[in-house]
């Protein structure tokens, strides 16, 4: 693993090819930059995130061309529809039957969400208390159960998608894991003839078989030297506020605090104490990728998508960016 002194000489650019991965991949998406930029940083920061929207709205378009553009392919990448119906064999793979013969509960993995390092799960609410139960652990430990003993998954990035964020109890655990949620709404009112071209010249790639995203502007590795650097900066001094009082400036946090309380006492916006420090954590995160120093004000950008429901999204958009004094991204 990567240390601290070998990470330093080279974060620059790592980061640099990060954000020009970025840039690269909105040249084949209408509409979608602020998906597409919340993609790219949890996947620097190893966070899942929620998109939140109809079908037919680019939301496995967008994760497959994002892994594919870093030259991942075969099982490395793992995407299925969850429903009530879903087991846990299709997506934790099926029981080896002549290792259960023998008294062992094991499963082959080859192919499926243990072994992948970027996953998309849709409709991801639909599924089962089983499902739900075991992506849980995979999101916490990074693991799951092999014949009752926990085994290590490759998982580093996962995409997820529903249409709706259901209130009810039971799936409130896993909403709140998705400290970033996304709407992608159709784009055909403000963008009817550029997504037409696009969607055109996009059929046209994938019946030819060509793949000009995958231009090779950031690999795999960069994700994980850059995480692996922000990890290491993060216990650079295991002092109580070392970071806050070096990387987030007073003035900004108080601004911090103000939001927050402004969504949960105007607009009765629930944040975990869980998601709290995630947030803090994640706009770090933001503020190191896109330029290399301390939180900004704009930075604080991100608080705009941690909705809980999906009435709540846009309301906590509008709020964020008017108390920012931004402009929404279009």
């Amino acid at each position: 693993m990567w240390t601290l002194d070998e990470l330093e000489s080279e974060i620059d650019d790592v980061r640099a090819r990060i954000l020009t991965h970025g840039r690269d991949l909105k040249e084949y998406f209408v509409g979608r930059d602020t998906e597409i930029d919340l993609a790219i940083l949890c996947a620097a920061a190893q966070e899942p995130l929620l998109m939140v929207g109809p079908p037919g709205t680019a939301k496995s378009d967008l994760v497959v061309k994002f892994s594919e553009s870093l030259g991942l392919g075969g099982d490395d990448y793992f995407e299925y529809m969850l429903t009530k119906f879903t087991e846990p064999s299709e997506i934790l793979g099926p029981i080896d039957i002549d290792l259960l013969k023998k008294g062992r509960y094991v499963r082959r993995t080859a192919g499926m969400l243990p072994t992948a390092r970027v996953a998309f799960l849709d409709e991801i609410f639909k599924s089962n208390s089983a499902i739900l139960n075991t992506l849980l652990t995979i999101l916490n430990e990074r693991k799951f159960y092999q014949d009752g003993k926990p085994e290590k998954v490759n998982l580093m990035m996962l995409f997820a998608a529903t249409n709706e964020i259901p209130e009810q109890t039971e799936l409130e655990a896993m909403a709140d894991r998705f400290v970033i949620k996304v709407e992608t709404n159709p784009v055909k009112d403000n963008h009817f003839a550029e997504l037409v071209d696009a969607g055109i010249m996009n059929e046209a790639y994938k019946a030819t078989g060509r793949k000009p995203w995958a231009r090779g502007s950031a690999s795999f590795d960069d994700f994980l030297k850059f995480k692996r650097f922000m990890d290491l900066t993060f216990g650079l001094e295991l002092t109580p506020g070392a970071d806050r009082a070096r990387w987030f400036p007073r003035s900004v946090f108080a601004e911090m605090r103000r939001i927050v309380r402004a969504l949960e006492t105007e607009d009765k916006v629930f944040v975990s104490d869980r998601k709290l420090v995630k947030l803090y954590k994640l706009i770090r995160i933001r503020a190191f990728l896109h330029h290399g120093g301390a939180v900004e004000t704009s930075d604080l950008e991100l608080l705009a998508y941690v909705g809980n429901h999906r009435h709540e999204l846009s309301v906590v958009s509008e709020k964020v960016h008017a108390l920012l004094g931004l402009s929404r991204a279009g």
